[in-house]
């Protein structure tokens, strides 16, 4: 049996999982408090991300491009490993 990932739909999964994930905890942190440490070390990695309604949609986009590609990337290399 020869089973290969769809990388493209394996990098779309995992971007969506990843900026939601980043854009729901924003708001948990907004309201709680809960994970502001997380938070502010993503601050210095994302620039333009912050503790705001816009921030938590510019995490959205960051978290997707990273997941994205993150996915994508294993993946590929799961295919191209599999004999």
């Amino acid at each position: 049996m020869s089973a290969h990932l769809n990388a493209t739909k394996l990098g779309l999964a995992g971007g969506i999982l990843s900026g939601l994930s980043l854009f729901i905890i924003t708001w948990i942190s907004m309201f709680t408090g809960y994970g502001m440490f997380w938070l502010a070390q993503w601050m210095d990695l994302y620039p333009g991300f912050d503790f705001s309604i816009v921030g938590a949609f510019i995490g959205l986009a960051y978290g997707f491009v990273v997941g994205f590609v993150g996915f994508f990337v294993f993946a590929w290399i799961y295919n191209f490993l599999k004999p």
